[in-house]
């Protein structure tokens, strides 16, 4: 090669290696950024089938301040479902209550002692603006007693499957803020501790069983009770509520929490184009490691926008699917000796972007419905099940989910696509005498390759 021959073939090599790492580039822009969460605990689900996109610490016990106020908005829900307490019930202040209420250094609106108020402004006044004497008020029309409701919430989370959690109080407080006042069996200083799991998984319950708290939880600013002299202004302390300091595109609730034990925490859930999260944070900090108000919405909006940024709903398997190599099954005493089948539905499921190829169906049949030889015996219906068919990622892994009800949201039903008729007495027993002579023939005929 000449010397003008060479300098052509060095510069097409490097503008192939520039065209390349132009491309590369580009890849690399559109790939998912790492979350670093400055906070002891968090995670980040999909609200839907509590699929888990992002944690950290997990399954650390950690503080919950106020949050704790999910678990009592979840049993006041409960209650109100199955006809123990009703909206429009009114509560008569007792001494601890009114006692709670009257301290301004914690979130709350004033009761009066010779007051009655409804359930229904309770219960805003505990979702909206986190009030604590409010909370207590709750927890006494439904249990009589702050005591016996911590048993209920303690029951409840056992119930739904939570782990890492230990609640001492309705409200979120801690103890001490009772003034010995606390409900019996639990520590004076003690406070309310659950892991990032278990607070996602609660909220997960909660939106998804009682959907209708998000109407109340979504209210910016509400006064409560307008019109008399006891009236205040609640500003909802979800700044990330439109309207609101820090606001953010779909956000509709759920529960902030602050204390010196737990730091600043929350439990933020945000709905927009078919899609909803959960996320939850604990004792959030800033880069410089300060907690604070802003810190705890800065940390929430790294993971939703995330979330809506990277991530898409997809069908990843479509109705009537039918797995390579397992399209039909065999039939036994049937009048055909083999069924088509496939998915009666599609399974659709939030991946990151471009993430579709990665996974592959699993088919799991049903060992009831077939014998020792996989087959399936007539009469069959057309629709009948036959099995279910899930997804899962090629490299192995797992995914993680809060719950199984969450898991079987992304597994379809596997059907039969056709009638098959069980075969009549007299072609059953054909087929009968025509397989003894098939196997007699096959032992004679491997009787004699043997005698050669």
């Amino acid at each position: 090669m000449n010397k003008q021959g060479l300098k052509k073939y060095v510069a097409s090599i490097l503008a192939c290696l520039m065209f390349f790492s132009l491309f590369a580039g580009l890849d690399r822009a559109e790939a998912a950024p790492a979350l670093n969460i400055n906070a002891d605990g968090a995670i980040l689900i999909d609200a839907e089938t509590g699929k888990v996109l992002y944690e950290k610490n997990g399954d650390s016990v950690l503080g919950v301040a106020s949050m704790t106020k999910m678990m009592t908005e979840y049993l006041l829900s409960d209650a109100i479902k199955h006809g123990k307490v009703k909206w429009d019930q009114e509560y008569q202040v007792s001494d601890l209550v009114y006692k709670i209420s009257q301290n301004r250094t914690l979130s709350n609106v004033p009761l009066r002692q010779d007051g009655k108020y409804t359930v229904r402004e309770l219960y805003e006044a505990m979702v909206i603006y986190s009030a604590n004497g409010a909370t207590i008020a709750i927890a006494e029309v439904i249990a009589g007693s702050e005591t016996n409701f911590v048993k209920m919430m303690n029951e409840k989370a056992n119930k739904l499957g939570l782990k890492d959690y230990k609640f001492v109080n309705s409200s979120g407080l801690n103890n001490k803020d009772y003034q010995g006042q606390h409900p019996q069996g639990t520590g004076a200083d003690e406070e309310n501790v659950m892991s990032p799991r278990a607070v996602a998984k609660l909220a997960f319950y909660l939106i998804n069983e009682y959907p209708e708290v998000l109407k109340t939880a979504s209210i910016p600013r509400k006064t409560f009770r307008e019109g008399t002299p006891d009236r205040i202004e609640m500003i909802n302390w979800n700044e990330m509520l439109p309207t609101l300091k820090y606001n953010y595109e779909g956000i509709d609730g759920l529960k902030t929490g602050t204390t010196d034990f737990a730091g600043y925490c929350f439990t933020g859930t945000a709905s927009r184009d078919g899609k909803r999260f959960i996320t939850v944070v604990q004792n959030a900090v800033d880069a410089s490691g300060k907690g604070s108000y802003k810190a705890r919405f800065d940390e929430t909006r790294k993971m939703l926008d995330y979330a809506f940024n990277n991530t898409t709903k997809e069908e990843i398997i479509p109705k009537h699917y039918q797995v390579k190599g397992n399209k039909t099954l065999p039939v036994v005493k049937g009048k055909e000796d083999q069924v088509k089948i496939y998915t009666k539905s599609a399974i659709n499921m939030i991946i990151e972007n471009g993430e579709k190829e990665n996974f592959k169906p699993v088919l799991v049949l049903d060992k009831k419905k077939i014998n020792k030889k996989g087959q399936l015996t007539a009469p069959i219906k057309k629709g009948e099940k036959v099995g279910y068919l899930t997804v899962e990622p090629k490299s192995g892994e797992k995914i993680s989910y809060l719950t199984e009800e969450g898991q079987k949201k992304v597994q379809v039903d596997v059907i039969a696509a056709q009638d098959v008729e069980k075969a009549n007495w007299f072609v059953l027993m054909m087929r009968g005498i025509g397989n003894f002579f098939g196997d007699v023939w096959s032992g004679i005929s491997s009787t004699v390759k043997g005698w050669f």
